[in-house]
């Protein structure tokens, strides 16, 4: 069973107690640059006339919204498109912050990922997951959408039509003085990212003294006459090897996925999380 399946599954028969519902926040976080984490999630459909609101991007060190765009379906193809607009116009973030929702993410793959993060990962972005059902680990870019919601109530106009949000987006990056960031507009604290986007996502190039392969039809390897499974969302997929002795740390681009101990047969699913239980 997935985790969420579980929880679904608890919550019904009454086991979860009200103390456990929500995680504690460990501490507060900020990035120390712009581009280093971009937040991403859909606003919800309140106000919207739609199945959801529009796209949101928001970079979290400065709080400059990338991204606000509707889109037609929030399915891969349009997403994907809209995110290679911005990383075409603003260049690449280092983490990209996502929560439990489609298209991002899949409960049946061992870390959640869909054919859009593996094409997120292919330009070289790490990403993170959102706790679930912790919606403060993408603070900033819910209290964005907060500051957007009061805006659909005071103010007349049709929410639906791009330009309104483009109207504002405008406002919030260059006019909105931001309480989080000393009172300053967010386009202030940001500039784009000097890392450039590449749009034929060639092979990744792993360090020279690692062992390079191709994983087979249901994402996995043979070692050491052993066969070692990976993912099945990579299948297919260049991964990297680095060997000690014993001990091998599989990568998908910049990513550890896997930790193999050939001595005693474990096969470890990496990583740790670095940003859960964060709040933003």
């Amino acid at each position: 069973m997935s985790t969420t399946t579980l929880h679904r599954v608890l919550e019904r028969e009454g086991l979860i107690d009200d103390r456990d519902r929500q995680q504690v926040a460990l501490q507060r976080f900020e990035r120390k640059q712009p581009n280093e984490l971009w937040q991403m999630d859909f606003k919800g459909p309140q106000g919207f006339n739609k199945s959801s609101g529009p796209l949101s991007i928001l970079d979290d060190f400065s709080r400059y919204l990338v991204v606000l765009r509707h889109l037609e379906a929030n399915n891969s193809s349009n997403v994907k498109a809209a995110m290679q607009a911005a990383f075409e116009q603003c260049g690449l973030p280092e983490y990209l912050l996502l929560d439990h929702g489609k298209p991002w993410y899949d409960s049946m793959n061992p870390w959640g990922w869909t054919e859009l993060t593996v094409w997120i990962l292919r330009q070289g972005i790490r990403i993170t997951f959102s706790g679930i059902r912790h919606p403060q680990t993408q603070g900033k870019v819910e209290r964005m959408h907060g500051a957007l919601q009061r805006a659909l109530r005071k103010r007349k106009g049709d929410a639906g039509q791009q330009d309104w949000l483009d109207a504002f987006r405008e406002e919030y990056n260059q006019v909105r003085p931001h309480e989080g960031i000393g009172m300053v507009p967010p386009a202030t604290r940001w500039q784009p990212s000097p890392r450039q986007f590449d749009p034929d996502g060639g092979e990744w190039e792993y360090p020279s003294d690692w062992k390079v392969i191709h994983l087979a039809g249901e994402g996995q390897f043979h070692y050491a006459s052993k066969r070692w499974e990976v993912s099945g969302a990579l299948r297919g997929q260049l991964v990297g090897l680095q060997v000690d002795g014993g001990r091998i740390l599989v990568y998908y681009c910049n990513m550890p996925v896997r930790e193999i101990n050939l001595e005693t047969g474990v096969n470890a699913r990496l990583p740790g999380d670095p940003f859960r239980l964060l709040r933003c």
